[in-house]
């Protein structure tokens, strides 16, 4: 397994709607292709942001997933509801510890 840290920074008090645009249009699209594992939105360090954890077999399989993802057509519009709140993104990944529960 291996997990996606993907953080998403909007404007100052766009945090409401964006994480509304983000549960109607994108969080569709990609729960057919991943497994969301969290979702928070910041009090203290970097406010404004966004955190998603998503889940995948590995590596390779994240790369085929957003593949899929890329490809499919509701993906462009979903994006393109919230690139206009965008003001930084970052994506890392993570292998759990060998003593994590994944179940």
């Amino acid at each position: 397994m291996i997990y996606e840290h993907r953080t998403y920074r909007v404007g100052p008090a766009q945090m409401p709607e964006f994480m509304t645009l983000y549960n109607e249009y994108v969080f569709p699209v990609i729960s057919k292709y991943a497994k969301l594992n969290g979702a928070w939105s910041t009090e203290s360090g970097t406010l404004n942001s966004a955190v998603f954890i998503w889940g995948y077999d590995s590596f390779a399989h994240r790369t085929k997933q957003r593949a899929k993802i890329a490809a499919d057509s509701e993906w462009g519009p979903a994006i393109n509801k919230i690139l206009p709140f965008l003001v930084h993104q970052e994506t890392f990944f993570m292998n759990p510890a060998p003593f994590m529960d994944e179940s």
